[in-house]
Order: C-alpha cells, then sequence, then structure tokens
C-alpha cells in the first residue's frame, strides 16, 4: 500500500517519527513524504491536507496521514475535497472503524495531542483495516458522495 504523510509545522516531529518507524517495521508500505519539516511557521495545514488529498485522488497514494497541532483544521481542510474523507482519530477503535464504515482514507492525528506510540497504535489500526462493503455502509458513503456533489453545483441538486 502506498501512503502519503504531510504535517504543518506544528505536526512535522510526529510525522518525521512515524515515518522512522513504519519504515523499521517493514510492513510492506511504499511511504511518500510530501512535506512539513518544521522550520517554517508559514507550513499550514491547509496546504498539506490539500497535497495529501491531490495525492490520493491522483492514486499516488491509497491513504494518507495527515499531522498538524490539534488535528482539527487538517481534518476539515482536507475533508473539503471532493472523495476525502478525513478524520481525527486519536484512538485504535476510531481509526480501525473510521475506514471500516465510513471508508476513511485520511487519519488525521494532533502533534500536540498524541504522542509517538499512541500515533503509531492509530496509525496501524488505520493501515490495516479494510472497507467493510456492508450495503448500508456503501448507502451512507452514497449520501455523502450527494452532498459534495450538491455542494459543488456538479450534482442533480447543485446550482444551475
Amino acid at each position: 500500500m502506498r501512503v502519503a504523510l504531510a504535517a504543518d509545522h506544528a505536526g512535522a516531529a510526529l510525522k518525521d517519527e512515524l515515518l522512522a518507524r513504519l519504515a523499521a517495521l517493514d510492513l510492506g508500505l511504499d511511504l511518500v513524504d510530501l512535506g512539513g519539516h518544521g522550520e517554517d511557521p508559514g507550513d499550514d495545514y491547509p496546504d498539506y491536507a490539500k497535497a495529501i488529498g491531490e495525492a490520493i485522488r491522483s492514486g499516488r497514494a491509497e491513504r494518507g496521514i495527515l499531522v498538524c497541532g490539534s488535528g482539527i483544521g487538517a481534518a476539515v481542510a482536507a475533508s473539503k475535497m471532493r472523495g476525502i474523507r478525513a478524520a481525527i482519530c486519536h484512538d485504535t477503535y476510531s481509526a480501525r472503524q473510521g475506514v471500516e464504515h465510513d471508508d476513511l482514507n485520511v487519519l488525521v492525528l494532533g502533534g500536540r495531542v498524541v504522542g509517538p506510540e499512541l500515533a503509531l497504535e492509530c496509525t496501524l489500526a488505520f493501515l490495516r483495516a479494510r472497507f467493510s462493503g456492508e450495503e448500508r455502509h456503501r448507502r451512507r458513503l452514497a449520501k455523502i458522495a450527494a452532498i459534495e456533489a450538491a455542494e459543488t453545483g456538479s450534482g442533480p441538486d447543485g446550482p444551475a
């Protein structure tokens, strides 16, 4: 699985730690570092959220891990992109269940909220999980896609 990681200035240290620890586990992941190295306070989370979203939508990555200070801003920004389902998960249940039920494709972590051990546990739960494909979950995802389409004006209920 190809996994893109990115962070703003407040999440760069945790992103770098995750990259190193995932590589050391030798899980067969293709890890793609999209940047954010912590030196520049102008490294803003919307820029990295967009980079993660574009990587997923273009097929350069199947999943993304995005880190900012709290996780909140990055999750909001990434979720604005069509087809990106990002959520803050600071526990393993949410990280796993978000994929299984909601087809989550971006895990967002707060670098000032969780430490490296919990971040790694959440990341592993996220990466090991698979979308269930159950009808009720597909139905709900279709409703989300309809909301996206209506909001962007590209669906049947969008602006004329």
